[in-house]
């Protein structure tokens, strides 16, 4: 997963990542808020989730330590992480700005 990983977050389009964990109950209104943010950024830019648990060497990585976390990063480079649920709109501008 991790070679899968760098060549996900190696594209040329932001790529919002969603570090969570099943057991989240906030996790679980991040991943809906997120449903519609998909629907309003189109393929200007990839959501991906990733299970902390499934893979902890992800999240030690790029130091997540509590979820939700969302990071988005492009051509490799990490541009934003924070913690927290997020809405919708905060979520869309900032994709925007790092297209």
């Amino acid at each position: 997963m991790s070679q899968k990983f760098q060549e996900i977050i190696n594209s040329e389009k932001p790529v919002l990542i969603d570090f969570f964990a099943t057991w989240c109950q906030p996790c679980k209104v991040q991943s809906s808020v997120l449903v519609t943010v998909k629907e309003q950024v189109g393929d200007s830019a990839r959501i991906i989730k990733i299970d902390i648990d499934q893979y902890p060497a992800i999240a030690s990585e790029y130091n997540v330590r509590g979820v939700p976390t969302l990071a988005i990063f492009k051509n490799g480079q990490m541009l934003w992480k924070e913690s927290g649920v997020h809405d919708v709109n905060s979520l869309v501008n900032l994709i925007k700005q790092h297209q």
